[in-house]
């Protein structure tokens, strides 16, 4: 029985497609990735049927990236159970500390560490996208993907993973994030039901009519009008931000952004009109019935979730903004035919985190219940669930100036096991190095670009020096945390997904999933399975949790509602 299954493109598949060329070669390996017979050469028409009669036998899919395959096979109606994706694993083994040292890891370190988009202020690249990610029905890009080259690659991050405690958590961490692949095409695939007719609706009675492309909505047009008027320019376009700062400049607002939180600490009749101005321009250009058009099709949105996205392992999407959906429009997020939607988000779910990764008793105890914050209120800030709330959001995103800085050292005395995850990270931060998730995702090193703008030799430069160092330890400060709860929330959604495809095989239908955001998930699901779905939910929750710490007391409960529309769950 084949412990893994190596698929690539077959190396005359671009050459001549319309011909019937063959389009890819499997080569099927042991546990211990020793070939088994000879690599299967397969044409176009045959690749999901090879594909769904092996899925019998379980092998573990390995490719160079699930985008590059799954989707196909998912409209061919194939599923598979488990996979490897090379490009997603290659970018954790490139940080990790927990890897070990083999050329192949040494060969990902020396990959840039001076590229030119890295950030000289806290040394680090952007939020990453990782390439290809968009070719859903493209061969893939890079010539490296012989099954021959694949198969190598793979075997190669086998070898970088060490027989260790934290390799041990490392290996939960790539197979975690290539679960999170397989989801992330899946939810594509099956797509968010969406009622086009109530959008449109909604946009209607915000907007008004819909007009020609380039011009704008009546109440757009209105505001636009009430706004030039306020701020006696006439000819103002308020789509424009260089007009808009001259006129705001004129009538004594001397912001130098038209940024909301800017603007909020001036006062004028103005403002109040650009506000509701910007939200529904935002609403226009955003979700508007261009977006309508180009991202609903056959009553469900498909947007592209980024796996691993951004550095600390959360997700992105791209093109549709399925992260970013404003609050009027998620009324039209409803179930097709005798569904229901089943939403269920983990409550508080970075500070629960923290307690597990401090192991901090006093922050266990704060956390039995729905309501950390007032748990936490109640142990150290004399009931106080605002103070509180503040004090723990500043501990863990840095903001520990103002409020949060006062407020900080009870914090401390109250829980300072958990506290003191987060100063140790600041302090390896500050000073350039690497700090790690549960699992082993580790921020990547301060560039030397970095480290040199911190040998300061003037007053300024020290300045410019000290506010990189501070930057980088706010950053680091919540790497461990954001992370590990993305960690919490992989292992979280790859737990449904197997539940879910239990379920299926016994012949049940207990529907699909098809949104995830940070620490929420909805599914689509059968009326008579919300129920049992809705437990199932928590019981995945409870099972990652385990998965990831073991038996520890700290709880990470999960809300779960049944509604027929998503604003609902709100």
């Amino acid at each position: 029985m084949p412990g893994y299954a190596v698929i690539a493109t077959h190396s005359t598949a671009q050459a001549a497609p319309e011909q019937g060329a063959a389009s890819a070669v499997v080569q099927l390996l042991d546990e211990a990735g020793a070939p088994q017979g000879p690599p299967v050469v397969l044409f176009r028409d045959q690749v999901a049927g090879f594909v769904r009669d092996l899925e019998a036998r379980r092998p573990r899919w390995v490719w160079a990236r699930t985008a590059d395959w799954y989707p196909r096979l998912l409209a061919a109606g194939c599923t598979v159970e488990r996979a490897c994706d090379l490009a997603l694993s290659r970018t954790i083994l490139r940080h990790a500390t927990a890897a070990a040292d083999t050329a192949y890891t040494a060969g990902l370190r020396a990959d840039g560490d001076d590229r030119e988009d890295i950030d000289p202020a806290v040394g680090l690249p952007p939020a990453r996208v990782p390439e290809n990610q968009d070719a859903l029905f493209a061969e893939p890009a890079d010539e490296k993907t012989s099954v021959e080259a694949v198969a190598a690659e793979f075997l190669e991050q086998r070898r970088a993973v060490p027989a260790t405690a934290a390799g041990r958590r490392l290996q939960l961490l790539l197979a975690a994030e290539s679960a999170g692949a397989l989801v992330a095409a899946e939810m594509r695939h099956h797509g968010i039901p969406w009622r086009p007719d109530v959008h449109e609706a909604l946009l209607a009675a915000e907007l008004g009519p819909r007009t020609a492309p380039g011009t704008r909505p009546a109440r757009l047009e209105e505001l636009a009008a009430e706004l030039r008027a306020a701020l006696g320019a006439p000819q103002l376009n308020p789509d424009s931000p260089q007009e808009l700062l001259r006129a705001l400049h004129r009538v004594g607002v001397d912001a130098k952004s038209t940024g909301q939180w800017e603007l909020r600490e001036y006062s004028h009749p103005a403002l109040e009109v650009l506000q509701r101005y910007k939200k529904l321009s935002r609403l226009h250009t955003a979700n508007g019935w261009a977006w309508l058009e180009t991202w609903v099709h056959g009553g469900r949105f498909r947007p592209e979730y980024v796996v691993g996205g951004v550095v600390t392992g959360r997700w992105a999407s791209r093109g549709g903004g399925a992260l970013e959906v404003p609050h009027t429009i998620p009324r039209a997020v409803r179930p097709a035919g005798g569904n229901v939607l089943v939403v269920a988000d983990a409550a508080q779910l970075e500070p629960r985190i923290l307690a597990a990764l401090g192991r901090d008793t006093a922050l266990a105890d704060a956390a039995r219940g729905q309501d950390l914050y007032q748990g936490i209120a109640d142990l150290g800030f004399g009931g106080d669930r605002a103070h509180a709330k503040i004090a723990m959001l500043g501990a863990m995103y840095g903001s520990t100036t103002g409020e949060a800085g006062r407020l900080m050292p009870q914090l401390t005395r109250t829980f300072p096991a958990a506290i003191g995850v987060l100063e140790r990270a600041a302090r390896t931060g500050e000073a350039g190095g690497v700090v790690g998730t549960w699992l082993g995702r580790c921020s990547p090193a301060a560039s030397r670009r970095w480290h040199a703008g911190q040998r300061a030799t003037s007053p300024r430069e020290q300045r410019r020096a000290d506010g990189g160092a501070r930057a980088r330890g706010r950053f680091t400060r919540n790497f461990v945390v954001q992370g590990t709860a993305a960690e919490w929330a992989l292992c979280w959604l790859a737990e449904i997904r197997l539940r879910l495809r239990a379920a299926k095989a016994a012949g049940r239908d207990d529907g699909e999933l098809v949104f995830f955001l940070h620490d929420e998930v909805m599914l689509h699901v059968p009326a008579e399975a919300a129920e049992r779905v809705s437990v199932m939910v928590q019981e995945a929750a409870e099972r990652a949790a385990v998965l990831m710490f073991g038996r520890i007391p700290v709880q990470f409960p999960v809300g779960v509602v049944t509604v027929r529309s998503y604003a609902d769950a709100k």
